[in-house]
């Protein structure tokens, strides 16, 4: 796999040929990954991070990797503040997401998020957990960035002489999911369509909009896979999260229709080959929603009693 060729260590690593990955470790909570893509002079930014330190230090490291090449096009692949929130910091790129990833992120907003951390230490096991897994992150302060030019469908975009391919795929994680293919370099971007070596989590759906994502990306003629999470991958790993959507899928299906409650599913549903992955309690939110989905109810669940639930789970697991 392509694990072994690029280390998962935090930094920016060279992929060959004007491309690269930001990785960060250990792919939890908000340590999210991001892209650069660089040809004659210019360079495509794929997602900022979750906070303005963070973006900072990737942006310090990609001006010294190609000084050059200044960032004239940032790519936002979905509206997850860890994928986002550092935008401002991209001053005079053009900023492009999909339609629904746009209008998701203008009810998302890092302020938002701000205000939830203020109020985490009285919220009891749910604002424990909260700030045990976006604790370490600054908040305070961000402006944030909205996307000036949005699409449907997809997009094709230039970086010099160099082609990036933009697919919408969501809804799935989120409503608007977008992958970056560059096909010069054989290379994905995918944003959170991918978690590698940790639970996906089903904000959005539905499940089988996100199979079909992994289905088109495994008939791309792709050899780099670079994760919204995780490490540097190939098509197995695409494989692999293909078939914990399915297990889940599978699983969650034979619960609901014995009538159990989705958060005691969630509970009852073992793991197996996925036992040793990262951030098990996601469970919670992906059967959620798969039983939202089974029913045909459009209404979310609420945020606040997903965390809940999660935050029982992390502590039993």
């Amino acid at each position: 796999m392509a694990e072994g060729k690029w280390a998962y260590t935090k930094g920016l690593h060279d992929l060959g040929n004007g491309a690269f990955a930001w990785l960060r470790p250990d792919g939890s909570w908000g340590w999210s990954n991001a892209g650069l893509i660089v040809d004659s002079g210019e360079a495509l930014l794929v997602d900022t991070l979750f906070d303005l330190p963070l973006t900072r230090e990737m942006l310090a490291a990609m001006k010294a990797a190609a000084p050059g090449a200044p960032i004239r096009t940032l790519v936002n692949t979905h509206s997850n503040g860890d994928h986002c929130n550092g935008n401002e910091l991209v001053e005079g790129a053009e900023i492009i997401a999909s339609r629904a990833c746009a209008e998701e992120m203008r009810g998302e907003g890092p302020e938002r998020l701000a205000a939830i951390m203020k109020a985490a230490p009285s919220m009891g096991a749910a604002g424990e957990y909260l700030i045990k897994i976006f604790g370490a992150f600054h908040f305070e302060g961000i402006r944030g960035a909205m996307p000036t030019r949005t699409f449907d469908g997809e997009l094709e975009v230039s970086v010099g002489g160099k082609r990036v391919q933009l697919i919408q795929v969501g809804p799935a994680h989120t409503r608007g999911d977008v992958l970056a293919y560059v096909p010069a370099n054989r290379t994905i971007f995918t944003g959170d369509i991918l978690f590698i070596g940790g639970h996906p989590i089903i904000w959005a759906g539905p499940v089988g909009n996100w199979i079909a994502a992994c289905d088109r990306m495994l008939k791309l003629d792709v050899e780099i896979v670079v994760p919204g999470h995780g490490p540097v991958t190939d098509k197995s790993g695409i494989a692999a999260v293909k078939e914990y959507l399915e297990y889940v899928s599978r699983e969650a299906r034979k619960r609901y229709e014995t009538g159990m409650p989705a958060a005691e599913a969630a509970r009852d549903i073992a793991m197996g080959n996925f036992s040793s992955w990262t951030d098990g309690e996601r469970i919670a939110v992906n059967v959620a929603t798969l039983y939202r989905e089974f029913s045909g109810n459009r209404i979310r669940s609420d945020p606040a009693e997903l965390f809940e639930q999660m935050a029982a789970l992390a502590t039993r697991r």
